[in-house]
């Protein structure tokens, strides 16, 4: 999606394959009321959207939030933070909790992405980032989106014995509540043999290991959103297989 007709061609593809909604990561060369018109062309809702931090910059806030509004989003999610720093977490909760009060004001949800790193980072005293974002967010401000892929990876690295028993206890554990879902599968052993692809690598729906039914029958979300960053075939085709996977899904 890096020109105007790609940009087009890819909503048509997704209006095809089904897709009522999306999660926005920017405004690639539209403004908002430009890109929202292409939605809006094609029946496609940007419901949420991946927006980092405003750093305490009011104007950088209220443009996120103003951008959010007008695709009369409910959900807007910061998706990535990394630092070696407690202070450094415990600065970004207080920031997310802050923006979350006037995200509140203006009609939408606030939350958090996850990756592996906030289980997996350890510091001086003990803890971990997910232990600091999980104390210090205040929940009737933030939710959580939580990555299932990077959830599971985290299992793994730490060489837990289950790694979808561990994600079940992150979903399940945590004071804030877990709304939305980014679902994206984990390829096994046999993945170089099958589809080129190095084990631990994301997979595209079905063709992992994850076993989602048993994860969403303990928590179920509001929104469960396609993902795949490295697609197995072409982008198209891991859109279409998601979709094709989570409407025949039974949970």
């Amino acid at each position: 999606m890096t020109s105007d007709a790609g940009i087009k061609l890819m909503l048509d593809q997704l209006a095809k394959f089904g897709y009522e909604r999306v999660e926005r990561a920017g405004l690639y060369q539209y403004t908002a009321a430009q890109l929202k018109a292409e939605l809006d062309a094609r029946g496609i809702w940007a419901s949420s959207s991946h927006d980092g931090v405003s750093n305490r910059d009011a104007a950088a806030l209220n443009k996120k939030l103003d951008d959010a509004n007008t695709f009369r989003q409910k959900f807007i999610n910061v998706p990535y933070f990394n630092s070696p720093d407690k202070a450094a977490w415990q600065d970004l909760a207080d920031q997310m909790n802050s923006e979350a009060q006037v995200a509140g004001s203006r009609g939408l949800r606030y939350g958090y992405h996850n990756h592996a790193h906030e289980f997996t980072i350890t510091f001086a005293d003990g803890t971990t980032p997910w232990d600091v974002l999980t104390s210090e967010l205040d929940p009737t401000l933030v939710h959580l989106e939580i990555d299932l892929y990077w959830a599971y990876t985290a299992g793994v690295n730490l060489g837990v014995a289950d790694p979808v028993a561990f994600t079940d206890d992150v979903i399940r554990s945590a004071p804030q509540e877990v709304r939305q879902y980014h679902v994206k599968d984990r390829h096994g052993a046999d993945a170089a043999a099958l589809y080129g692809q190095q084990p631990g690598d994301m997979a595209d729906l079905g063709l992992g290991v994850v076993d989602f039914p048993a994860i969403f029958k303990k928590h179920q979300v509001e929104e469960y959103i396609v993902e795949n960053d490295t697609p197995d075939f072409r982008p198209a085709a891991t859109a279409n297989t998601g979709f094709r996977y989570l409407e025949g899904l039974d949970f």
